[in-house]
């Protein structure tokens, strides 16, 4: 448990300042399109059949524990959740576990999704 404890009580003012925790839903899609991160979509398999982001790998929430092994440890990991608060405890724990390179979305999935609609549609001619 002492690692999470270091890692709880760097948590202060300054550290969620920095915003270095955490990626807009903008710079997560620029991430997700250009293949520079493994994104970790911590929903619940219910969740996901209603909304699925195809560069993701699901693994939800609780059995994030027993799946660990399936992240990768050389690559940026960009976890999300329908609203941050699940994202926010993955990000937590895979610090505690060892991961150096974890970043959460700090933004819903809708905000994610619209990332990835695309423009109005114009009829040429």
């Amino acid at each position: 448990m002492e690692r999470i404890d270091e890692i709880l009580s760097e948590m202060d003012f300054d550290f969620f300042g920095t915003g270095e925790h955490a990626v807009p839903a903008d710079v997560a899609a620029k991430l997700a399109k250009e293949g520079k991160a493994f994104f970790l979509d911590v929903r619940t398999r219910e969740e996901v059949a209603c909304l699925e982001f195809p560069f993701a790998v699901n693994i939800p929430l609780h059995e994030l524990p027993a799946r660990i092994d399936e992240l990768p440890k050389d690559k940026l990991i960009v976890v999300f959740c329908a609203a941050i608060f699940r994202g926010a405890m993955a990000y937590t724990y895979l610090l505690h576990k060892g991961f150096d390179e974890v970043k959460g979305v700090s933004a819903p999935t809708e905000a994610l999704a619209t990332q990835f609609k695309p423009g109005p549609l114009y009829k040429l001619g």
